[in-house]
């Protein structure tokens, strides 16, 4: 039986050109005691890409993170950032990073204004007569402009981890690193991190984000790693991975078990998924199929070739291990 890694084949290939990453791990492994949470990782984070960490809680996404930013030490194995090792170059490199990791950190009793003021003044590229317009320029971009002045213990969930983002997007960034960006944002402020991204991603700047949301990683991301149990079980661009599992056609018809009579009788096989049929590609061809329902009478409304969703990806990569 192929395995699932087998199955993605070329597309958990990563790209091994030192000169084409923003970041790369090679044997990442930290272990607490006993407890192994990250074992011999590899990532790839190619420059100019939205790369998605994807997995669940207790995978190893934050834990990964914290040591391609030297915020943890690795038991073993090794980092780069924009071309540089870790710890050696930190000072070097870490400037040019903008990172929100494991949810932000300012005083309570300082406005978001004040906080912010005080991160950028520590930036080497902000000198003193510009920190004042590049913070209200960062609250403006998360939507923080009129809740600046708030108190910071008065925000809620969603208002810190807004500015939590504007202190990493203080002054322009090679490489973003977001550990589950829109957590506590509501329906907007989920567009608007995606907004975001898609300018950063626009202005070429790399950006990693880490998120136990499929839908989120799949409408932001081009490249993808997905972990599971501390390990890397596959990384590449998004698009080959969802092309990788077996084609299928979505038929909308008002005759669905009909449908599935006639398909069935004809050895397609189909089933029905969410008041649709659902028919797979490997043994019919799609014009087949549509010939096929429209020979026994069945109306059909719209047929429309899909492919896999990540969520389908995401358990054939990690059901051998479950």
């Amino acid at each position: 039986m192929t395995s699932a890694l087998e199955s993605v084949g070329a597309a958990a290939a990563a790209p091994t050109a030192a000169e084409d990453l923003a970041a790369r791990t090679t044997g990442l492994r930290k272990t607490y005691g006993r407890t192994v949470a990250v074992d011999g990782v590899d990532l790839a984070v190619p420059r100019g890409a939205v790369v998605g960490v994807l997995g669940p809680n207790g995978s190893g996404k934050t834990t990964t993170i914290r040591m391609l930013l030297g915020l943890t030490a690795p038991t073993s194995g090794s980092v780069e950032l924009l071309g540089h090792r870790l710890p050696e170059h930190g000072g070097r490199v870490l400037p040019r990073v903008g990172a929100l990791v494991e949810g932000p950190g300012f005083h309570p009793f300082l406005s978001g204004r004040e906080n912010l003021l005080r991160c950028a003044a520590m930036e080497p590229a902000v000198r003193g007569p510009d920190v004042r317009r590049v913070v209200e320029e960062a609250l403006e971009r998360v939507g923080l402009g009129a809740a600046g002045g708030r108190r910071y213990r008065g925000y809620s969930l969603g208002m810190k981890q807004r500015l939590g983002l504007a202190a990493a997007l203080l002054v322009p960034r090679e490489l973003v690193v977001l550990d589950e960006p829109t957590n506590g944002l509501d329906p907007a402020g989920t567009r608007e991190i995606r907004r975001i991204i898609a300018e950063l991603h626009a202005a070429g700047t790399t950006v990693l984000v880490s998120s136990h949301l499929l839908a989120e990683i799949e409408a932001t991301c081009t490249h993808v790693a997905v972990m599971h149990r501390g390990s890397l079980v596959a990384q590449g661009e998004l698009a080959p991975l969802l092309e990788s599992g077996a084609p299928h056609l979505l038929v909308s018809t008002p005759d669905v078990q009909a449908g599935l009579r006639a398909l069935r009788e004809a050895g397609a096989p189909a089933r029905e998924e969410s008041g649709e049929i659902r028919v797979e590609l490997s043994a019919v061809d799609s014009a087949d199929a549509v010939a096929t329902l429209v020979r026994a009478g069945v109306r059909v409304r719209e047929a429309r070739r899909a492919r896999t969703g990540l969520e389908d990806v995401f358990a054939r990569l990690t059901e051998e291990d479950a």
